[in-house]
């Protein structure tokens, strides 16, 4: 098809080709092809399909679009800048630049209709899965016949990079068994990866992978044909009971010189280049970034029709509040993200005491996620094929199926043996709005699903991460299943919060800490059963860091410790008081909470004056040292572990009391050779 048409629907597909590429070469970085050859299809679904209100982004009933081939943002940048989204021409200009509004890659929270950050390919695939679970899980808890206030699509655009990646397989196949038929991707296959064509390395039957995980899938040949899109688009929203991926034939750089050539992936066009593609749409070549009236005018028409839709849905949520009163305001609460009055009152009254049992942090986790679950609704969450082990199941909750003719409301997710795509599906659930969902899994395979981790902190999703089995504890499954290198490895995130409660008490409070804290954490809990601390300092663990038994006069050794060895280093403390010696013990939940104290506070719990401060942790040494000081010392783990009971692995390899007894009285006589 000749592009080069002068209708308006040509008209305006080429003016978001035009501005990507003017914006690409100011910048002198970015991403071409994509948006030359992908624009016809945004266009068809975002003019013809998308309910979505530029005047209100925020409108609860829009349909979301998931740009999960976030190189070619500029495409994005130029449907929320043509259709009224708030992103001026200046901004397209910035594009790339320091402050910008028109980042490298999409990212949630930094541009107004932005759904969901993205660029790390199958990142985005896998979170509109979430978004569309989470429309899914709210329809059945709240719509009513006549009344459907919660109805609306999940779209997105998929590249074959999305395909390759693991991610993708993982949450297609959750897609197709959830039977989410309100979820709609089109794929932009234009047979071209970074190293050239993708026959190199994809050479599966896409169509047949995806017929085979339950989808309906349709093929489009030609990229710009809009009418056999848009038709595609309609068979594709007739689908109650299957996700639909319509694979949409694209010529990546369509128009241009670099037209199906990997050369026009990654780099700025060129000013020739850039010449002759403004040639071939017969495009003025003197006006950088010109947007035709017309074209303009037919864009801004999405204003007005996104804001009848919504007064329309208002009209409709009236009436639904009217007669049904309470669903109403327990949507709007949740909807807003206010918790329920009295969410945590029994959890307050929860009290654990030292003459009870010993008992693992995850059976008590289970509980108290239990407790939680019974004030808000809407924690709803699963595991990786391990909510026996990681007690992450809400009792007396059926099962989650999204499929429309479940009519249940179920709260517990099984996600199967697919880390990756459940910490992403867990993200996208978290940015749709409606829902604090959970996901956990054993802590060593935390390193399965660390960019759905990486992505959660980027967008500070409120995303909760349940990981337990914690340390060599685990014992006799051996190395494999005993994180060593983890904890540090989570702490290394920005905004990403890590706590490990030492017993049962500090548990309460963890939870009740995911809970309010509105963006990522992770609970890292034991298999092992702990004895309960006294006295209970629980409500101390929202600074982080606590003496939880101090010394009768000044400390000649601070013991710092989390989790399982908290419980060591108070036995440790009794030891060395028959020898004189003066210890504080430390707990230490959290590094991140703590480090947000005042310096007051953080000096008051780990004062300069005593140099003589030992951590103890089972697990990789990396990072103590910012307590501890330079002149401190710390008992950790930096090799992997050995099957065996746990409690041998923790005698082997110096988790005693005497060998905290004597590194104590070795760093002491170190520094204070007198004493």
């Amino acid at each position: 098809m000749d592009i080069a048409k002068t209708d308006l629907d040509q008209l305006c597909v080429t003016t978001i080709r035009m501005i990507s590429i003017d914006a690409i070469e100011k910048a002198k970085s970015g991403h071409p092809g994509l948006p030359l050859g992908a624009a016809p299809m945004a266009y068809v679904l975002w003019m013809r399909f998308m309910n979505h209100n530029p005047a209100n982004p925020n409108w609860q009933n829009r349909d979301r679009f998931v740009f999960s081939s976030g190189h070619g943002s500029m495409l994005l940048y130029s449907l929320l800048y043509l259709t009224g989204y708030g992103l001026t021409i200046e901004d397209i200009k910035n594009f790339r630049q320091w402050g910008s509004k028109t980042p490298g890659h999409p990212e949630y929270g930094i541009t107004t209709g932005v759904e969901s950050t993205s660029g790390p390919l199958g990142q985005g695939f896998a979170m509109g899965v979430g978004m569309a679970m989470a429309e899914s899980i709210l329809a059945k808890k709240f719509n009513k016949p006549g009344y459907p206030v919660i109805d609306h699509y999940t779209y997105g655009i998929v590249s074959d990079g999305d395909l390759m990646e693991g991610i993708s397989h993982e949450a297609a196949s959750i897609a197709g068994r959830q039977k989410l038929g309100k979820l709609i991707y089109l794929y932009d296959d234009n047979h071209i990866s970074i190293d050239g064509p993708t026959e190199l390395t994809f050479t599966e039957d896409v169509y047949l992978r995806f017929v085979s995980y339950g989808w309906h899938v349709v093929k489009v040949s030609d990229g710009n044909d809009l009418d056999r899109i848009e038709q595609s688009l309609s068979l594709a929203k007739q689908e109650k009971e299957r996700p639909s991926l319509i694979i949409v034939r694209n010529h990546i750089g369509y128009g241009s010189p670099k037209q199906d050539s990997e050369k026009s992936h990654g780099e700025p066009l060129g000013q020739e280049a850039l010449l002759k593609t403004k040639q071939y749409y017969n495009w003025p070549v003197d006006k950088p970034f010109y947007v035709p009236e017309e074209a303009l005018s037919n864009f801004r028409k999405t204003i007005d029709c996104g804001t009848q839709k919504e007064k329309i849905w208002l009209e409709m949520f009236a009436g639904y509040k009217a007669k049904f009163p309470d669903e109403a305001n327990i949507l709007e609460k949740q909807l807003g993200a206010i918790l329920p009055s009295g969410w945590n009152e029994e959890t307050k009254n929860i009290r654990f005491t030292p003459d009870e049992p010993p008992v693992a942090t995850r059976d008590t986790s289970g509980k108290i996620l239990n407790v939680i679950a019974k004030k808000i609704e809407n924690l709803i969450g699963g595991s990786a094929d391990l909510a026996g082990s990681t007690k992450t199941l809400i009792k007396d909750s059926p099962i989650l199926e999204c499929a429309i003719n479940s009519p249940e409301y179920g709260r517990n997710v099984y996600f199967g043996v697919r880390e990756h795509a459940m910490g992403s599906i867990t993200n996208g659930m978290a940015i749709h709005g409606g829902i604090i969902p959970y996901c956990s899994t054993f802590l060593v395979f935390s390193d399965y699903m660390r960019p759905s981790l990486r992505m959660a902190s980027i967008m500070g999703a409120h995303s909760i991460f349940v990981f337990t089995h914690d340390s060599i504890g685990v014992g006799e499954d051996g190395p494999t299943h005993q994180p060593i290198e983890h904890l540090i490895s989570l702490r290394a995130i920005p905004e990403l919060i890590v706590l490990r409660p030492a017993d049962a008490n500090e548990v309460i409070t963890c939870w009740e800490l995911a809970i309010e804290i509105k963006k990522p954490v992770v609970i890292v809990l034991t298999r092992q059963k702990l004895p309960i601390l006294p006295p209970d300092c629980r409500q101390n663990v929202k600074k982080g860091a606590y003496i939880i038994s101090d010394s009768p006069a000044e400390p000649d050794i601070i013991l710092i410790a989390s989790g399982s060895e908290v419980y060591l280093a108070m036995q440790t403390q009794s030891k060395l008081k028959e020898q004189n010696i003066c210890a504080r013990v430390v707990s230490m939940p959290s590094w991140e909470l703590f480090e947000s104290q005042s310096e007051e506070y953080r000096e008051m719990v780990l004062p300069k004056s005593v140099k003589a401060k030992l951590a103890i942790e089972a697990g990789s040494t990396l990072g103590w040292r910012k307590w501890v000081g330079d002149e401190g010392d710390i008992i950790g783990i930096d090799h992997f572990g050995a099957s065996a009971p746990g409690e041998i692995l923790f005698e082997k390899f110096g988790f005693t009391v005497d060998n905290i007894c004597k590194r104590s009285i070795d760093l002491i006589r170190k520094l204070s050779p007198v004493k």
